[in-house]
């Protein structure tokens, strides 16, 4: 099964929160604080891996959540970080975040690529211990790790796509010569699924053809099979575009020709700047006249024209070494640019999303993230009070009561827990 687009979840780990801990051993006064850091949660990366070619696996498994980071312990002893959870996919592979569609990967190198982070982890209690405050009862908790639902694309790393009408010759045309062993049969989209193949010039230098299943007229709106493919084009630096001159079935090549450039142009505007050799195949069996009015066009759009039959391999050596000069002249293969994201997302997401609302005279104050931060507050604690108000101040809760209108005396309510507001 070839599968070139699946739309997973991932969920890097979350932070371990750091703990709050005092120092007790026999004949030792006043210990102090010792509570350990969070360890850090797993990162979600990606790598290619060149031995697979499809993204079939991605249809039955959809969910990818790293580990979390150790919590702190006692004696200053850090949690243990996560490991980092590696998902292999095909190379050529982009990764697009599902919300926005920005584009988050490409992994068209060797290099593994940090999709999503792991959370940061939370401050033992011995990093607040200051001369005015020796007995610190509260902690950092850990930040979550990034979270997103993400596309993931195949997209194919070749050099030439080959282009052209259902059974017009793509594929013979790759067997012949590469090694590359296409199903090849006389009947409209015996290809199914795009095949790759080197193609050999010289010793020590050879390009990647792909053959993309036929297109029909539509196929850039999801009419046939070929619109399914059209995004492997997207990569090639030069397309072949295989035509049949003789209209063995009884199409004209000069409108193939044009309609397969139309579909190429709405699917994406590059492709029409795409260079172009056009491969004029089944010359064997169309006529003279044929042959001159199909290349007289042909010369006119500008394009390179190679009479060919691929099934006796006529004229094919001379297209492949016309190919070859072609992209010694062309850029490398396209890479898609990476949307970066600030480092600092996880302290964004963390602290700067909250609702504040006015029930029956009550300030209701939600967020998710403040569970975990009340959760290592010591509420018979003044000093860890002071810390939890802190906390409400530069994440901004606080400015929003005064800019509601909140005045001192009236009650606000955090996770069920109710307070009077005291300036």
């Amino acid at each position: 099964m070839f599968v070139d687009k699946v739309k997973i979840k991932i969920k890097a780990g979350d932070g371990g929160n750091g703990a709050v801990s005092f120092h007790r051993e026999k004949f030792v006064a006043a210990g102090g604080p010792d509570g350990g850091d969070g360890g850090r949660g797993g990162n979600i990366l990606f790598i290619a891996d060149t031995n697979l070619s499809t993204l079939v696996d991605f249809k039955f498994k959809k969910r990818y959540f790293a580990q979390n980071g150790a919590n702190g312990s006692t004696k200053r002893c850090n949690g243990k970080n996560a490991p980092d959870m590696i998902i292999k996919v095909p190379k050529g592979t982009v990764v697009k975040e599902a919300e926005s569609g920005r584009v988050m990967a490409d992994l068209s190198g060797d290099e593994p690529v940090v999709v999503a982070r792991g959370g940061k982890g939370g401050w033992g209690n011995s990093h607040f211990a200051t001369p005015t405050r020796q007995v610190p009862r509260f902690s950092k908790p850990g930040l979550p790790g990034e979270d997103y639902e993400v596309f993931l694309e195949l997209k194919l790393l070749a050099d030439v796509g080959l282009v052209g009408f259902p059974n017009v010759g793509k594929s013979t045309l790759l067997s012949v010569v590469s090694a590359a062993k296409p199903e090849i049969a006389n009947y409209h989209f015996t290809t199914l699924t795009p095949v790759l193949g080197v193609v050999s010039v010289e010793a020590g230098k050879s390009f990647v053809m792909a053959d993309i299943p036929g297109l029909i007229e539509g196929a850039s709106e999801g009419v046939g099979l070929g619109h399914e493919f059209l995004r492997h084009v997207e990569r090639c630096r030069l397309i072949v575009h295989v035509v049949d001159v003789a209209g063995s079935e009884g199409r004209d090549p000069i409108e193939d020709f044009q309609s397969i450039n139309a579909e190429l142009r709405n699917f994406n505007l590059e492709l029409s700047e795409r260079p172009q050799i056009v491969a004029a195949n089944k010359c064997d069996l169309a006529t003279e006249e044929q042959l001159k009015t199909f290349r007289a066009f042909i010369e006119e759009q500008g394009y390179q024209l190679f009479e060919i039959s691929a099934p006796i391999a006529m004229g094919t050596k001379e297209l492949i070494y016309a190919v070859s000069r072609t992209l010694d002249t062309l850029p490398p293969i396209k890479q898609y640019e990476v949307d970066h994201v600030p480092v600092d997302v996880n302290a964004k997401m963390a602290r700067d999303v909250f609702d504040v609302r006015v029930e029956d005279g009550v300030y209701v104050v939600e967020a998710d993230w403040l569970a975990s931060v009340f959760g290592l507050v010591d509420p018979d604690d003044y000093e860890s009070l002071q810390y939890f108000q802190r906390v409400l101040r530069s994440s901004g809760i606080i400015d929003k009561l005064e800019e509601m209108g909140i005045q001192e005396g009236d009650t606000v309510s955090i996770l069920n827990l109710e307070f009077d507001y005291i300036k």
